[in-house]
């Protein structure tokens, strides 16, 4: 087609060569883009539930999530609030999506190296360690103990939300540090989960779940690409999860980390599919099924993504705009209160957040640049790693969720003020020191 101005037709241009990170870089900008957007409505939904737990319709809002709700099968039960069916049920999806990040980051991402994941590994765990450890040492022996857990994970929506309201001030070492950081730090919440908040197992439902899982490889090795398929035995699982004592949640994070990171028709092929398709529609041949053809072009379109990319991309959006915010509607709605804060167990949240993560980022980061494990990002000076670590603070989601976990009623209400005001101080914090310690893009390409 010619140009308006009457010129040449525009060459077609050489299909440039593809490498395997190109499959999730698309995925991943449109990742960075929903949580920036998400944080914002998560953010909305947690103000809302504390408004209502505040006003004078509290009662009636709180009591919603105590709403029993239940499915019955014959000899089989399943009975719970719609609180627990928010906590256990839809919060699996939220994890089958953070499997699928961290199978995607240790195998695509910044985590695939161990000379790039060094630093964020490192510092991750000392921003898992130092706040848990502070945590423990103010509430051992006493009724909160338990919640040792709450203060390890950040919330990536809230964080990510905070980066791009800074925009183009951020490096882009920093941004990727941040990620990978929180990645890990989701791993280090799924581990204690599974480990720490786990107490009555029954073996014969957790086999079953185990099964389940060998099972869905198994079609997988067969070639079995129906989504619908993986649906049904995604939900058997989670019901033996379920039904086991272990955290039916880490049923999500299990099929998330076993969802496969390449497609099944490379690059190459499609090309070729598409091109004896193109022939044979040119050819004017009647005998020709023309829906045979658009059947194999579509199917190698759709097997050219890999499932991972394609199950997270469909799912990240509902996760992010519904999920996480039901969630805070659900769990952030905590009637506040001056004297809450002042509770043994909401200090022990607010300093494990607000004091042992940059403790822990910070300090961990050094003794492994000082050892030479590892170094700074380009353009990242330790005023920006400090920032970095006080946002890391921002725990809320995972944190919430622990929370909910390791308390009883007693002490949940006190554990979640101190999650709430933690993280809106580290938010403001960490904001902070970043607008002060980072230069605008133009003063930083000037120099």
């Amino acid at each position: 087609m010619a140009s308006a101005h009457g010129t040449n037709p525009l060459p077609r241009l050489p299909r440039l060569p593809r490498e395997p990170v190109h499959s999730v870089a698309g995925p991943l900008q449109q990742f960075l883009h929903v949580e920036a957007a998400s944080g914002v409505v998560l953010l909305l939904a947690t103000l809302t539930a504390l408004v209502l737990a505040n006003s004078p319709w509290s009662d009636s809002f709180l009591g919603i999530w105590d709403t029993r709700v239940g499915l019955t099968l014959g000899g089989f039960s399943l009975d719970g609030s719609l609180k627990h069916w928010i906590n256990d049920g839809l919060m699996a999806v939220f994890f089958f999506v953070i499997g699928l990040e961290v199978k995607r980051e240790l195998v695509l991402g910044e985590l695939n190296e161990l000379r790039k994941a060094t630093l964020p590994l490192v510092a991750a765990l000392g921003g898992m360690l130092v706040p848990a450890g502070i945590y423990f040492a103010l509430q051992r022996g006493q009724p909160g103990e338990p919640g040792w857990g709450i203060p390890m994970a950040t919330d990536i929506a809230f964080v990510v939300g905070c980066m791009a309201v800074l925009g183009s001030r951020v490096p882009t070492g920093l941004r990727v540090m941040l990620l990978s950081l929180a990645i890990v730090d989701d791993i280090g919440a799924i581990l204690v989960i599974a480990v720490g908040y786990t107490e009555h197992i029954d073996t014969t439902a957790l086999a079953l779940g185990a099964g389940g899982i060998v099972l869905t490889l198994i079609m997988a090795k067969a070639g079995i690409r129906s989504i619908g398929v993986y649906t049904l035995m995604g939900i058997l699982i989670w019901l033996a999860f379920h039904e086991s004592g272990v955290h039916a949640t880490i049923a999500g994070v299990i099929l998330g980390l076993i969802t496969p990171v390449r497609g099944w028709v490379d690059d190459e092929l499609l090309h070729s599919t598409v091109k004896a398709a193109d022939d044979a529609l040119d050819s004017g041949d009647a005998s020709v099924s023309h829906y045979a053809l658009a059947r194999g072009v579509e199917r190698a379109s759709r097997e050219n993504l890999s499932p991972l990319v394609r199950i997270e991309t469909s799912l990240h959006p509902w996760v992010g705009f519904a999920i996480m915010p039901v969630f805070a509607l659900a769990n952030a709605g905590v009637p506040v209160s001056m004297d809450a804060i002042g509770e043994p167990v909401a200090l022990a949240v607010l300093a494990g957040l607000l004091l042992g993560k940059p403790l822990g980022i910070v300090g961990f980061s050094w003794l492994a640049t000082r050892t030479g494990l590892a170094s700074l990002p380009e353009n990242v000076s330790w005023a920006a790693v400090l920032g970095g670590s006080l946002l890391s603070g921002i725990g809320f989601t995972m944190a919430l969720f622990i929370a909910g976990l390791a308390l009883g009623d007693d002490l949940l209400d006190t554990a979640k003020v101190g999650v709430l005001v933690a993280s809106g101080l580290a938010a403001a914090a960490g904001m902070g020191v970043l607008i002060v310690a980072l230069k605008p893009t133009s003063e930083r390409a000037a120099e």
